[in-house]
Parts: structure tokens; sequence; C-alpha cells
């Protein structure tokens, strides 16, 4: 049973909780304060009664040989006064009635407890009711004297009942618009929370498995930081907004992938195919040649020999992609580098002077101090970053072109510049330049480029070394910057 209660309570709602835990508080104070000031008010009630009953009797003329209704006829009391004399006369009771006539009174009606011991007493008078007694003794030479006088409780009983009838309405009024009010301001004050929970809910609906996108948010009026339901709401929309940008991250990683295998399945289908047609043709050539035997040997030998020479080319130009995207897939891991220091200076001076071979047709300009500028990083990896993006701009710029490499310092990094005055690089694909299979000739001829590769390479080579490269580019003016961390080493330090 304690177990099913509490589960039921926890099923009530943090408003239900809110007003009852209140309003029941506030009842508990309203109730023993009503009751406290009941009792104190009854007890002052019941004091001035004491007082009222005390004068009565003073006012009493005693009397040896007179009854109780001639005492009482003579001192003008009270309606309701009670007076029980005990003299000459014996036992003899009377009271004054509602219309202030005194009335004789059995004493047998009179149900009276045990007198204290300051005399004092309670009593029930037949079809009169309750009294307050006072009883006084005098001893006389004659024979003993005393009076017991009362007053009826009834007035004290009629005002107690009405204080407490009041007391009672008061508390239950105001407990009912107590419960309105706080109803109403935790309603209010919880409205934030019930939006949140709605928000919550709608986005728990949503299928995120599928979503990109997640539109719902907490209302801005919800979401004020100086509350603390405003903080919940806050802290939500700022959890939807990671969650977003998670999701678009996956969607945009998951729509790279998929370029990226489309990409690498068309670059090697092409070797592949080329590969397996000139083997099926040397193939057939040597079956033609051997059914026949006809043609010369050495017509079959110079077919042979070209489709292996086809064949060689492809499968060194498929062994080169697959070496990339290996290179690549190491580099994403970090276990491809191999750290010593670096001359940067020294470097671009080898890979310019490579590039001059391979292009006769450009203008090389190496611009360098003769301080070496040191890094610490792999020597063959910066290298290839190098010669890749000299090797870019020889490939993607007409004949006579400028392409001027420059080396420095700048803010502690060491910068590695290559600059041409070429036509400059499409807007349309400047921003997936360092993407991998990116490449200015959407055709995939092979005439004007590799396999795409190049500058992703360079990209993760530099990312790798905690260094970035950029590139500028406008009509007449292209620049790739490549900023590594430097090292202030020695000069003989980068000899060793």
């Amino acid at each position: 049973m304690i177990a099913g209660s509490r589960w039921r309570r926890h099923r009530w709602s943090l408003q239900a909780r809110l007003i009852t835990a209140v309003v029941s508080f506030v009842s508990v104070i309203l109730i023993t304060v009503g009751l406290g000031t009941g009792t104190v008010l009854e007890s002052v009630l019941r004091e001035n009664l004491d007082a009222k009953v005390t004068r009565a009797q003073d006012s009493i003329v005693l009397d040896l040989n007179s009854r109780a209704e001639d005492i009482l006829s003579r001192s003008r009391q009270e309606r309701g006064t009670l007076l029980v004399v005990n003299n000459i006369a014996g036992w003899t009771a009377a009271y004054v009635d509602d219309d202030n006539n005194v009335r004789t009174l059995d004493v047998s009606r009179i149900e009276a407890g045990p007198l204290d011991e300051a005399n004092w007493a309670y009593a029930t008078v037949d079809r009169l009711g309750d009294y307050r007694l006072h009883a006084q003794s005098a001893a006389y030479s004659t024979a003993p004297y005393s009076t017991i006088t009362g007053l009826p409780t009834s007035e004290v009983t009629s005002v107690s009942a009405r204080i407490v009838t009041t007391v009672a309405l008061l508390t239950t009024g105001g407990l009912l618009v107590l419960a309105a009010i706080i109803a109403f301001l935790i309603r209010r004050a919880l409205a934030p929370l019930r939006s949140v929970a709605a928000t919550a809910s709608r986005v728990a609906a949503m299928p995120l498995a599928e979503a990109v996108t997640i539109t719902e948010r907490v209302p801005d009026d919800d979401t004020d930081t100086h509350t603390e339901v405003g903080q919940v709401g806050h802290a939500l929309n700022t959890l939807l907004d990671h969650v977003e940008n998670s999701l678009a991250a996956r969607q945009r990683n998951e729509d790279r992938m998929r370029a990226f295998v489309a990409d690498a399945s068309h670059e090697l289908r092409t070797p592949l195919a080329s590969i397996r047609g000139y083997s099926e043709l040397s193939l057939r050539g040597i079956r033609q040649a051997e059914a026949a035997g006809t043609n010369p040997p050495g017509v079959v030998a110079d077919t042979t020999r070209e489709s292996l020479e086809r064949i060689q080319a492809q499968s060194l130009r498929m062994t080169a992609l697959v070496e990339d995207l290996l290179l690549l897939a190491r580099l994403d891991e970090g276990t491809e580098l191999v750290y010593s220091a670096v001359d940067l200076t020294r470097l671009a001076v080898e890979a310019v002077s490579d590039a001059r071979v391979a292009g006769t047709d450009h203008e090389w300009v190496l611009d360098v101090s003769d301080d070496p500028v040191i890094v610490a990083g792999d020597t063959g990896r910066i290298h290839q970053v190098a010669a890749n993006l000299l090797a870019n701009a020889r490939v993607h710029t007409p004949p006579g072109t400028r392409v001027t490499t420059t080396v420095e310092t700048h803010d502690g990094e060491a910068v590695l510049r290559i600059h041409d005055n070429g036509p400059g690089i499409d807007p349309a694909i400047a921003g997936d330049l360092f993407e991998r299979f990116s490449r200015a000739d959407s055709s995939r001829a092979r005439q004007t480029g590799g396999t795409g590769l190049g500058l992703s390479i360079a990209k993760a080579i530099v990312t790798g070394h905690g260094g970035r490269i950029v590139v500028a580019s406008e009509p007449g003016s292209t620049t790739f910057e490549v900023r590594l961390p430097a090292r202030p080493d020695s000069p003989a330090d980068a000899a060793r």
C-alpha cells in the first residue's frame, strides 16, 4: 500500500504538488492561529463571566431568614442570575428569568459539580442550561449561612461558537482564494517549462536519423536566463543548436563520402578498363597469330609490346592514385609524419629547381634570404607540399606565367608563399579547392590535371604539422600561402 501511494503521489504534476503543498502549509497556519485566537477569546470571556458572578454575589444583601427569591427581588440582579441560599429557612433557590421576574427553583434540579479550592464550580440547571457558580459561606453564632451565585454560560458559548464559525468561514474562504491565486501564479510561472516540455516532445518525435535540420526551438520569451525555467529553455535551445550542427556535419560528411566513393570509383574504373582492354587485345592478337600462322612474329611482338606499355602506364597511374589515397588515410590517422629539423629555405630552393626542369615554358623566381628558416617537421612531406603547389601553378597557368616562391618568418611562423600572375581560380570551385578529387577541369581530362588529390594531400600534410594553408586568387594574381610553426634553431641544427 505504501509503494502504491508513493507511485500515485509521484504521478501528480509539479503544478498540483506545488499548489497542494502551499495551500496545506497555509491552512495549517490559519487553523492554528484560529484555534489559538478562539482559545484566548474564550478564556477572556470566561474571566469576564467570573468577574460578573463575583459582582453579582457582592451585591446580594445577606439575610439569615429570607428565602432565595426574596433576596433576589431586593438586589435586582440581571437576567439569568441564579441564587442558592442555605440559612435558617433551609436550602432555597431562585433565578431571574428573561422578563426580569424572579422565579423559584427546586434545588434538586441543580446538578452542580464539586466546588474547587476557590469555591468555583460549573452546574447544569434543568431547563436553564449551564451555569458558572461561585460559593460563599459565613459562620454565625445562631446558624450557618452560605450562598451560591451563578450566571449562565450561554453567552460565552454563543460568542465562542460565533468566533469558531467566523474563523472557519474566513479560513475556508481565504484558502479557496489563496488556492486560486497560487494556481494562477504557479501556472503562469510554469508556462515556460511547459513550452520547454512541448518543444522537447516535438523534437523527440522527429526522425533524427533522417533529419538534417531541427526547426523546433523554445520561444525567445521563455528563455530568460534570469529565471531558472528560462535557463532550462536557453540550455535546450543551445543543445538543439549543437545537435543541428552535428546533423549538418554528418550530412556533409555523408555527401563528401558519397562524392569520394564516386570519384574514387571513376578514377579507378578507367585504368582498370584500360588494363583489361589492352590485356584482351594482346591475348587476341597472340591467339590470332597462332591460329593463322601467317602473321610475322615481329608484328605480334610490336602489338604485344605496345599493349603492355599501355597496361604499364595505366597500372602506374592506378598505383599512384591508390598510394595517394593511402597517404591521405594515414595522414588522417596521424601516423605518417616523421619529425626532424627542416630548413624551409633550402627545401624551397630544391623544389623550384625541380620545377624549372619540368616547366621550361614558365618563369620561375626564387625570393629567399640567406638565413635558414627552420621548422620541425617531416622533410619529405613538406617538400611534397612545395612540389604540389609548384606543379599546380605549372599545370593550371599558360606558358610565360611568372611563378614566384618566397620564404620568410612572420609572427613566430614560417611562411612559404607561391604566387603566380596567371588567370586565377574559378570562383565556383574556390570553396572546394582543398577537397579530395576537386579539380577545375570538370571533364576530368587527363591532359590538364591529375587525380585531384594534390591540394588535399598538401592541406593534410600542413594540418598534420600544426599549420595552415590558404589561397587568395583573382584574375592576374593567385597566391598559395603555407604557414608552419617556426623553430628558432641555428643553421647547424638544420644541417644535422
